[in-house]
């Protein structure tokens, strides 16, 4: 039957649009991280291949998940204060989409009409018209102030709580803030630029493998393209300015290895370290995935020395081996503290599991995941392993402890232990360093890498010499 004339049909629902491809991926790994804790940094590539994207449509579904996972405190705060509520009362799916409208409209150019309409929609397309509403209001009320407007009436006061107000401005919590300041000490004017570069994309470094290639020859391999540059510090070191290194031809053929030029340094110092005569023994005692050993085996190679490795993890010990191919070391899947290893090693690398507040720009979501009871734990481990390292080193032996982390409970805390608990001594570790300058003020005598100084992961390392 027709409707009578003056009789008007009722409206059909608005279809929303959802989110295009590039922010749709972007939301697709909040959504993972959110909900299984996944890692944003593999989650990402993964997303990017099932919405097809390249060029300018990933770098921008890259900025906009890495930034949103790594501005997460700030983006909350703001988001609560508009919202009046705090965000754990709000849906998590709703939190994870005014995250990403909040990130592009405090830290991004894109146009602020188009970052509330998209996830206004999609927030329609989740739920409904009642809750797209409160997502429009929130983003509204976000967008009519930039971002240190916003930081100026939410952070603490700067005289009254300088580490809690850079922690905020640079979007860390203020346990981790204050973890650095710690560990800075008396340079601990220099937390704001360590807080900043946290936030910067790392380059890619490469690690050509010695006795094979050079630095300088991995480097005039590479497309001018990459812009690879021999690095500052290590002498495998080759800095990698774009591209996938996975395609690289001296990757692929086992000739050079993706590795942070702070890593290559600490498997160095090991083979610097002075010993009492050096029998060709040397032992990794957390060597997975295998980069440092793989190092630390072709090192070795030169003079005859053979390396052991240990990885409790099945999966990891098998990245161990496939990274040492060729290379002779015996890969042992037990754990550390209980190896059943015959004593006396030359030389031990115990390259620790620890919070990895060092490389919290390589691992976007990092800083939020990791809480301070993480500390305790993992400390303790440190401590055992270490104790089992010192009793599989010969006397006139050296162990090198190292963390990617300057917490002091996993640095200075565990080594003091280990000094006061084992028949072992302190070597300086700096010179082992060179030509890296670790600063007046290191904590001597071990050797700390920061990222704002050094362009690598924050490595801390302490030598140790076995005593009779």
């Amino acid at each position: 039957m027709s409707p009578a004339p003056n009789q008007r049909r009722p409206a059909a629902p608005r279809r929303r649009k959802p989110l295009d491809p590039a922010r749709a991926a972007a939301f697709q790994v909040l959504r993972a991280v959110s909900e299984r804790d996944a890692y944003a940094n593999l989650a990402l590539p993964a997303a990017l291949r099932d919405r097809g994207l390249s060029g300018r449509d990933a770098a921008f579904a890259t900025e906009l998940t890495y930034g949103t996972c790594r501005s997460r405190g700030l983006l909350d705060a703001v988001i609560g204060a508009a919202a009046g509520r705090p965000p754990e009362a709000i849906d998590p799916v709703l939190l994870d989409l005014l995250r990403l409208g909040t990130y592009q409209l405090l830290r991004t150019r894109v146009d602020a009409h188009a970052a509330v309409s998209t996830t206004v929609e999609q927030a329609g397309v989740e739920f409904d018209s009642a809750r797209a509403g409160f997502v429009n209001g929130v983003l509204r009320t976000i967008s009519g102030r930039d971002e240190k407007s916003w930081v100026d009436e939410l952070a603490p006061d700067r005289a009254k709580d300088p580490i809690g107000h850079a922690a905020s401005v640079h979007a860390h919590p203020r346990w981790i803030a204050q973890a650095f300041a710690d560990a800075l000490g008396a340079d601990a004017g220099e937390l704001e630029a360590v807080l900043a570069s946290d936030d910067e994309r790392p380059l890619v470094h490469l690690a050509a493998r010695p006795g094979v290639l050079t630095a300088a020859e991995l480097a005039s391999q590479l497309d001018p393209a990459s812009g690879g540059t021999v690095g500052k510090y290590s002498p495998y070191a080759v800095y990698l300015g774009g591209g996938d290194p996975g395609r690289l031809t001296a990757v692929r053929d086992g000739q050079a290895l993706v590795q942070d030029e702070g890593s290559q340094l600490v498997a160095r110092a090991l083979t610097l370290a002075p010993v009492d005569g050096d029998g060709g023994r040397w032992l990794d005692l957390c060597a997975g995935p295998g980069g440092k050993t793989a190092l630390l085996a072709a090192l070795g190679a030169e003079t005859g020395a053979r390396v052991t490795a240990i990885e409790p993890s099945s999966s990891r010990a098998d990245l161990v081996a496939e990274n040492t191919r060729g290379l002779g070391v015996e890969v042992l899947r037990v754990d550390g503290r209980e190896s059943g290893l015959e004593p006396g090693f030359d030389r031990v690398l115990v390259d620790a599991p620890c919070t990895g507040l060092g490389a919290l720009r390589r691992r976007p979501e990092a800083r939020w995941r990791r809480q301070p009871t993480d500390v305790p734990t993992l400390s303790k481990l440190q401590r055992e392993l270490l104790a089992a390292a010192i009793a599989l080193t010969r006397p006139g032996g050296v162990v090198l402890y190292a963390t990617c982390s300057p917490h002091l409970a996993e640095t200075v805390g565990v080594v003091a232990d280990a000094l006061r608990r084992h028949p072992v001594s302190a070597l300086d570790a700096r010179p082992l360093f060179e030509p890296a300058d670790l600063g007046p003020s290191a904590q001597g005598p071990y050797a700390q890498l920061w990222p704002h100084r050094h362009g690598t992961d924050a490595m801390f390392a302490a030598a140790l010499r076995r005593l009779p």
